[in-house]
Order: C-alpha cells, then structure tokens, then sequence
C-alpha cells in the first residue's frame, strides 16, 4: 500500500506542476509560475524512483493508472467541474488496472 500513497503524491506533485505550466501558459498567469512547476516536477520525478520495482516501465504503467484517476480528483476538487459516470467508471478501471500491475505474482530475476 506504501506504493499507492507515493504514486499518490507523485500525481499531486504532476498534475500541479504541469497546471503551473497551464496557467502561465493558457491563463496568462505570470511567468513565476514557472518556478513551482518545475519544483513540483522535480518531485513527481524523485517520487516515481521510491517505488519498489525492478523496471521503470512497471513503475510508469502502474503510476499511469493512479494519475487518470488523481487528475479526475483535481478537475473535481480544484476545477469544481462534476464527474459523471464515465469518468468515475474509467477511473476505477485504471486503478483496478494499476493495482494488477503492481501486486501482480511475477517471478522473481
């Protein structure tokens, strides 16, 4: 469970820094909103590497699942647009999805 509360922080720390980029960009906010974005990415990067995973790419797969999911939180939470039932839907399957890939019996190398 350890890996879905990093791959949790990880999408928070994605998802504000790429809307930082957003909002100087398309919201014709300052460019100081730079700064925190690329702070915020720098984290998400660091976070992806404390995942207990051999191959990055599982690791990559896996988070994929839990940032559509933590990027229909933000449109909710952050942007007050309402999910419907697809986007609900959707979001369970990826996290069903993620949690496949992750705890899924493998072989160990």
């Amino acid at each position: 469970m350890a890996s879905f509360a990093i791959y949790g922080l990880a999408a928070v720390a994605e998802i504000a820094g790429c809307f930082a980029f957003w909002a100087w960009l398309r919201l014709e906010k300052s460019g100081y909103w730079i700064l925190p974005g690329i702070t915020s990415l720098t984290i998400f990067a660091i976070l992806l590497t404390r995942i207990d995973s051999i191959f990055a790419g599982r690791t990559f797969a896996a988070y994929g699942g839990v940032y559509i999911a933590a990027s229909l939180l933000w449109l909710w939470l952050i942007e007050g647009q309402r999910l419907d039932k697809w986007d609900i839907a959707g979001a369970v399957i990826c996290i069903a999805g993620a949690a496949i890939i992750l705890f899924g019996p493998r072989q160990q190398i």
